[in-house]
């Protein structure tokens, strides 16, 4: 008689703590806002090196919803391209894109070749040694 007391007395408190969420999600109601709070950054970054010829660029803030920024890169054919962009609530991505300087291009295939030839040296596999 106490076994069968005791299994109901564990198979009841077993049924209590299983019906307890300590974690569980309150879902609020439909009119609260699933928003979080107001984000607000502003960052800035930037890489040039000489050697490589790697120029290139970021900067962004934000405010709430309003978001602007701009980015460049620097072209292999020598012009630097920059875009420029906002979001304004539900706007969306709005960018516009812009370049600087004049693109640069070998005179002809047979030039570039010739440059490519002189300035590039050629290596060959090395020879097998047997010893």
């Amino acid at each position: 008689m106490n076994a069968k007391v005791l299994s109901l007395l564990v198979v009841l408190v077993a049924a209590v703590s299983a019906d307890r969420r300590p974690y569980a999600y309150g879902g609020g109601s439909s009119e609260e806002s699933f928003e979080s709070s107001e984000a607000k950054y502003d960052f800035q970054w930037a890489v040039r090196d000489d050697s490589s010829g790697n120029d290139f660029g970021h900067q962004e803030n934000r405010d709430g919803d309003h978001t602007q920024g701009s980015y460049y890169v620097q072209l292999p054919d020598g012009r630097l391209q920059k875009v420029s962009y906002f979001v304004d609530g539900d706007s969306g991505y709005v960018a516009e894109v812009s370049y600087e300087g004049q693109a640069r291009y070998p005179d002809s295939y047979e030039s570039f070749e010739s440059f490519e030839s002189r300035e590039s040296p050629r290596y060959a596999p090395p020879r097998p040694s047997y010893g």
